[in-house]
């Protein structure tokens, strides 16, 4: 590699020599404010083997691990982030959020 091509594996983006990162250390989220998520609501959850799920059919039902006076959990990319109960607005299911997980828990979260 010639001396004047800067190592790619070490090179900075160019957004973060801009202002990304403040003076003080911390990172700034308007670069982050237009990337989408995927938002999920999960009611519950069900362990059942292939056969228990091949012998489904219309009108089955199955029993999930949550009672019904539980809350929601409400999951971004797969993360929880808040619970909350479902609740009808305009005509389409929503999630009126009655926790929402700190920092810190979602933290944890990834680690595991």
């Amino acid at each position: 590699m010639a001396e004047d091509q800067e190592d790619m594996t070490t090179a900075t983006p160019p957004e973060l020599n801009e202002g990304a990162v403040e003076g003080n250390g911390e990172i700034d989220l308007d670069l982050l404010m237009d990337v989408p998520v995927y938002l999920t609501v999960e009611v519950g959850r069900r362990r059942m083997t292939i056969k228990e799920l091949l012998a489904l059919a219309s009108g089955s039902v199955v029993a999930f691990d949550r009672s019904v006076s539980e809350p929601m959990d409400l999951m971004v990319n797969g993360t929880l982030v808040a619970r909350g109960e479902v609740v009808s607005a305009e005509g389409q299911f929503g999630l009126r959020l009655v926790d929402v997980v700190s920092p810190k828990e979602r933290l944890q979260q990834l680690g595991s």
